[in-house]
């Protein structure tokens, strides 16, 4: 029988599950490389080979899969004689979606999205999973609200964060954090700095990876319960025992047109809309309306989205230049984030940073143009960081106001102090997180 050959369009995560789920070790199809989406991978694809290694690829691939720009898939596909090429990354508009479908087809391949069925793993412990319809939703501060209530339970509760391995793949395999450290250990970018550090700050612990069963089977001995926190839209890498998607009303129709968001809708047993206290009540109306038609029976928590300075008084009429978590200005669409809003309730003058902007933060704002007033925290690469520090020097402010995530402090040498800003969510009515967590804990852990 002739192998089908397979390209894997993807941006180094969920393409790598995907394989690993369906295509490692399956002798009906050789995958004959990967693609990396620059608009998400943002400054990753540029002059560097890249490899998926033969110690991960298993026994069909000794020389392991290249890795290839997404601007040379119709090349490729024409090259390899290819026969499908299946989709495997997230966030994306159903336009976009179709867009590489017609790339796809027009080049001579099939086309070919592959359902959560066949790639979700069964873990040996009750799986809470929080994903959401877009990135920027909030999502991590809701995995975080339910990983400290349930610790606060007498629970062991340990993380898994959908993927985010820019770096050896081979050391990044299977990867632990539970303190700062582990950061260097693992040569962590910004973007993955973004989502572990606010765990390691609150002394949780969170695995991400390459390889989610070998991951699974090691958080498996530290928990009772595991918490997967799906990247930007992603479906959850693991059957769910109770699945909450984050909702932002200020996306309204964010939630029926994104991909794979609108099937994280679908799949909802508890929708969390976030950031009632800045979202307009006709924005929320169209949510609710979406959400009624595309899943009426999950439940609907109401959150707010609470943003606080270290020392908001400090902030008052000073020029203050904004940093903002990198992904949910870029790919996520979004113009504002948490530290613009408290730029804004403190009474401070947020200057513009475009006329500093240095080497490779020029191309950011070139391909993002919704990015303005503010400063994306980019540091996929040295250059990147090297580039973010100068843009921040340069910038003729008092104070750097930083928004993202991540200790700025630990990664750029500024010549300015640094105000962290953070953010949380508070309840706004009934039914809370709390209450659907207690529903889970009497069916699945009161055993």
């Amino acid at each position: 029988m002739m192998k089908k050959k397979v390209i894997i369009i993807g941006a180094l995560g969920m393409d790598f599950h995907v394989f690993n789920t369906v295509f490692k070790d399956n002798e009906e199809y050789e995958v004959v490389a990967f693609t990396i989406a620059g608009e998400q991978n943002v400054g990753t694809t540029e002059d560097v080979e890249r490899k998926f290694p033969a110690e991960l690829a298993g026994k069909l691939y000794p020389k392991g899969i290249p890795m290839i720009p997404e601007e040379a898939l119709e090349q490729a596909i024409k090259l390899h004689n290819v026969d499908q090429v299946v989709f495997a990354y997230s966030d994306v508009s159903h336009e976009e979606v179709m867009h590489k479908a017609s790339r796809a087809l027009s080049a001579g391949a099939d086309y070919r999205l592959i359902s959560g069925r066949f790639t979700q793993l069964k873990a040996n412990k009750p799986v809470i999973a929080v994903c959401a319809v877009r990135t920027g939703c909030g999502k991590s501060q809701v995995s975080r609200a339910v990983y400290r209530y349930l610790k606060s339970k007498g629970y062991k509760v340990v993380a898994i964060r959908e993927p985010m391995p820019y770096g050896d793949l081979v050391q990044q395999n299977v990867m632990r954090f539970e303190k700062y450290e582990d950061l260097d250990k693992y040569d962590c970018t910004i973007e993955e700095r973004e989502e572990y550090e606010p765990y390691i700050r609150q002394g949780l612990v969170i695995y991400s990876g390459v390889d989610y069963e070998k991951i699974v089977r090691e958080a498996e001995k530290e928990a009772d319960v595991i918490i997967f926190d799906g990247g930007n839209n992603e479906i959850s890498f693991y059957i769910t025992d109770l699945l909450f998607i984050v909702v932002d009303p200020l996306r309204p129709g964010h939630e029926n047109k994104y991909h794979p968001g609108e099937v994280n809708t679908r799949y909802a047993d508890a929708f969390v809309i976030n950031k009632m206290n800045s979202a307009k009540p006709e924005d929320v109306a169209i949510v609710e309306k979406n959400l009624q038609e595309l899943n009426p029976d999950a439940i609907r928590i109401y959150t707010n989205s609470v943003v606080k300075a270290e020392d908001p008084l400090k902030l008052k009429g000073k020029k203050v230049v904004v940093v903002e978590d990198g992904p949910t200005l870029t790919h996520g669409g979004m113009a504002i984030g948490a530290a613009y809003v408290a730029a804004k309730n403190a009474g401070a003058k947020i200057v513009d940073p475009r006329p500093y902007l240095a080497g490779s933060m020029k191309d950011v704002y070139e391909e993002f143009p919704q990015i303005t007033e503010i400063v994306p925290a980019m540091g996929y690469t040295d250059q990147q960081i090297e580039d973010l520090e100068k843009t921040l020097n340069k910038v003729k402010a008092d104070i750097i106001l930083n928004g993202s995530p991540i200790d700025l402090k630990k990664l750029v040498n500024v010549n300015k102090p640094i105000v962290k800003v953070s953010y949380d969510i508070e309840p706004v009515k009934e039914p809370t997180i709390e209450k659907v967590l207690d529903d889970f804990i009497q069916k699945f852990l009161n055993k």
